[in-house]
């Protein structure tokens, strides 16, 4: 097999694609943001420039709702045009200059103007609102604001539980009281309703106003409130006059009336203060498309100059790894880490893949020779009394059947010992748990190995403290247990005592075998769980066993979710822990 890779999978390919991808991207993210700033820059702009505007045209129409020429307005003017940067110039309505912040400006007679300020005709239609601040004859004395006032306080001390209720003023000094929804009419004097005299006078001159307009006595109608409400007196308009057209009446008659009150209209021009043309916008013309063009070529030229260099430098040490593990087993070697990268990480990982692959072969190498070891002595054993019962030099007796049918079981325990130990390394180890008393598979174990015990003049005997109900695998549950009492009880000097504990602990729920055996020497601990591995390989056929009960005991606690341990001191005896979590109690039994 070849080592170059396909162009269409090198890394330096994708690292080339992903960093243009990537280029294009910040290129195009870029772009829209600057769009996207420079259009809110240009509304901002725009916000500014008409809140300026307004600020303007409301300032004057309220001068001129208040004066009723416009001899002191210069004043106001530039004020105006200090505060927003504008030019602010006013003309009437032939052209002629009123005030203008900046006099030595362009002539601004042909111009359109901007607006114009007329506060009897606020928008600059005949039938439009009239600005409020436009008061005329309707302003109260002194006296009848006291008296309005004094009915409003009245009114709002029974309006006392709403904390929404507020006493405003209007222009012409009359009080009002805001409330949200409508007021309660219990609440409500009738006194301040009514118009005072200053307003009936005023009230009477609209009214004569509006006869004039409507051509018909408007008192036997309506009649007109202080807030210029059309109010019905009961009776039917006449023919050919309609609420529209009263209302009509109503507007142009106002501004009859308050025309001597207010500034004549004058027509609003607002420009730029500087005097110079203002900058050109950003146009895209062909040279202006080229240059974007261009930096972005380069941008892109850089991006991939760089990709391919760091790509190189990439690609070499993953050569180098790839070199490496394509070498014959026997011959690979640990990889030098060059770097603290990832590419360092994959050696590291490489090396360390090295060392267990050497480790599991050391150890399948052990395997085999430690099984070959185990067979060869019980099937050189049954070869023999087989050839010597064949010739004749031991007779096919009870006596031999039961030697071979030993060494035969032996067999058949090693082989099913390797087979709960390959489930288990493989995952295919199944348990059939059910809720079973912990305490009931324990008793059973110590009955099945009584027998045994007495035969080698060991004391078997329990101790429980302790109860519980464990989702658990009774027979493999039964074996573990079985497999820890066995090996207790081989290891144990006649005279000695072997004990089964239980006892609840933060751990979880604990099973102990102890024994007062030989013990096992500290170096020894670490290998106890290891397959075929005994504390003195010299006992091995005295003491029976297969070398492979505490791996399966190790392993079907892990099974259970659970873990054994162990501690020991050689003359004094054993002592192995496995510990069951409480997570497999019964709920009935974990809610006593």
């Amino acid at each position: 097999m070849g080592t170059d890779v396909p162009l269409r999978r090198s890394l330096i390919t994708r690292l080339l694609a992903t960093s243009i991808l990537i280029a294009v991207a910040a290129i195009t993210a870029t772009a829209w943001l600057t769009v996207r700033s420079t259009t809110r820059a240009i509304e901002r702009q725009q916000d500014r420039t008409i809140t300026g505007d307004t600020q303007i045209y409301d300032t004057l129409i309220g001068y001129a709702a208040t004066h009723t020429a416009w001899d002191d307005v210069t004043t106001t003017v530039a004020e105006l045009s200090q505060r927003t940067g504008h030019r602010v110039t006013l003309l009437t309505r032939d052209r002629q200059v009123i005030a203008d912040s900046a006099p030595g400006g362009p002539d601004l007679r042909a111009a359109q103007p901007s607006a114009t300020v007329d506060p009897l005709r606020v928008d600059g239609s005949r039938t439009t609102a009239i600005d409020a601040r436009v008061v005329g004859p309707y302003r109260l004395t002194a006296a009848e604001r006291r008296e309005l006032d004094g009915y409003a306080e009245r009114d709002l001390r029974c309006l006392r539980g709403n904390i929404n209720a507020r006493i405003v003023h209007l222009p012409s000094g009359r009080p009002v009281i805001t409330l949200p929804g409508a007021v309660d009419g219990t609440c409500r004097n009738k006194d301040i309703l009514a118009p005072t005299p200053t307003e009936e006078k005023a009230l009477r001159a609209l009214t004569k106003l509006m006869d004039t307009c409507l051509q018909v006595p408007t008192a036997t109608y309506f009649r007109i409130s202080p807030q210029f409400e059309i109010l019905p007196m009961g009776r039917p308009l006449p023919r050919g006059v309609s609420l529209d057209d009263v209302q009509e009446c109503l507007q142009s008659a106002r501004q009859v009336q308050l025309a001597a009150y207010v500034a004549p209209p004058a027509l609003l021009f607002i420009t730029d203060a500087d005097r110079g043309p203002a900058p050109p916008p950003i146009s895209l013309t062909r040279p202006n498309l080229l240059r974007i063009a261009g930096g972005t070529g380069l941008v892109l030229a850089v991006a991939v100059a760089v990709t391919v260099l760091a790509g190189l430098r990439l690609v070499r040490p993953l050569r180098r790894l790839t070199e490496h593990a394509r070498q014959p087993v026997d011959q690979q070697r640990q990889v030098p880490v060059g770097t603290r990268d990832e590419i360092g990480y994959l050696a590291i990982a490489l090396n360390d893949l090295t060392r267990r692959r050497e480790t599991l072969e050391a150890q399948r190498q052990a395997l085999v020779n430690d099984l070959a070891h185990e067979l060869r002595t019980p099937l050189t054993n049954i070869r023999s009394w087989i050839e010597a019962a064949q010739d004749g030099m031991a007779p096919t007796d009870s006596q031999l059947l039961d030697v071979l049918a030993d060494e035969t079981a032996l067999l058949q325990r090693i082989v099913e010992d390797l087979r709960d130990l390959a489930a288990a390394d493989s995952g295919s180890l199944r348990l059939h748990p059910e809720f079973v008393y912990v305490n009931d598979v324990l008793t059973q174990v110590v009955d099945a190995h009584r027998g045994v015990a007495d035969e080698h003049g060991v004391t078997l005997s329990t101790d429980f403290t302790a109860d519980l109900q464990m989702s658990a695998d009774p027979v493999r549950l039964r074996q573990l247990v079985g497999n820890l009492v066995a090996n207790a009880i081989r290891h144990t000097d006649p005279g000695g005592l072997v004990q089964v504990r239980t006892a609840v602990a933060a751990s979880g729920l604990v099973v102990e075998v102890a024994d007062t055996g030989v013990g096992i020497a500290p170096g020894d601990l670490e290998k106890i769980f290891d397959r075929f591995w005994r504390t003195d390989s010299s006992r091995s056929r005295s003491t029976g066993g297969s070398g492979l009960g505490l791996a399966i005991v190790r392993k079907l606690a892990e099974a259970h979710d659970g873990h054994v341990t162990v501690t020991s001191r050689p003359g004094v005896g054993s002592t192995f822990r496995v510990s069951l979590p409480l997570s497999r109690q019964a709920p009935a039994d974990a809610a006593r």
